[in-house]
């Protein structure tokens, strides 16, 4: 087996079920990635249908997948990721999607992209969504079957992470959180900051929903200036996706 090192290109897919998914917990690290040469590839699952239309409205709700379609590619430009692949699936409904069907989508693309590197939810989903559930299940299996049947390339999974610590200075109770010292990486995205607000800013309709962008610039670097994740699967001796990382922060 290549190690990373070893590898011409290295790649990382990121699956996500809405719009908005790939910008705000790990948008950051995903452009630090980009610029250091990673090709970064983002698989959603929904146009984000059933979300907000943002407040006050900027479109009706019939309206709402076309838009966040396009918020979807905005942050990718700004992000400087590759263009994103869009499924049609309903949102609000990936939980009855049958988990086959779920799977055998990622490993289409598995194929296309040959990644080395998955990113998901975790199986919590973070906020419970029972979507964000779904997309992480289906891309664990995924990850599994593709090694068992030999796709020797694909190394790590990584899942995003919340910290307790962060939770507990913003008073947030309503998400599944991790213990500070469970956190694999901790990165700080201070040099693509703009980027990362270029891309926040592409998804209009879902600004409203965030309280955390009204408040100062300190407050707003405390809580999306550092991105945290869980590795959660790795057969790489030499974690080039870690080592990267931890890179940034110097």
């Amino acid at each position: 087996m290549k190690t990373w090192f070893e590898m011409d290109k290295i790649s990382l897919l990121a699956i996500f079920a809405h719009p908005d998914d790939e910008t705000f917990r790990c948008g950051g690290v995903l452009a630090l990635l980009a610029q250091r040469g990673v090709s970064i590839h983002v698989l959603t699952f929904t146009t984000g249908q059933a979300g907000s239309c943002g407040d006050p409205p900027i479109c009706t709700p019939n309206k709402l997948g076309i838009i966040r379609t396009e918020e979807l590619f905005c942050a990718c430009r700004a992000l400087g990721l590759e263009v994103p692949i869009l499924l049609d699936y309903s949102d609000g409904e990936l939980s009855k999607v049958h988990q086959e069907e779920g799977v055998a989508q990622i490993i289409t693309h598995l194929h296309k992209i040959r990644p080395q590197v998955l990113l998901t939810w975790p199986p919590h989903g973070l906020s419970g969504h029972p979507d964000h559930q779904a997309v992480s299940r289906w891309t664990l299996e995924a990850f599994q079957q593709s090694v068992l049947a030999g796709y020797h390339e694909l190394t790590s999974l990584y899942y995003l992470a919340f910290p307790s610590s962060l939770a507990k200075k913003f008073g947030i109770s309503q998400l599944h959180t991790m213990p500070d010292s469970e956190v694999t990486i901790s990165v700080n995205i201070e040099s693509v900051w703009e980027e990362k607000i270029a891309a926040i800013n592409c998804h209009h309709t879902q600004i409203g929903q965030t309280p955390i962008l009204h408040a100062s610039l300190e407050r707003q670097k405390l809580f999306f200036g550092v991105e945290y994740f869980f590795r959660a699967i790795s057969h790489a001796p030499n974690d080039v996706f870690l080592e990267m990382s931890l890179a940034m922060n110097d």
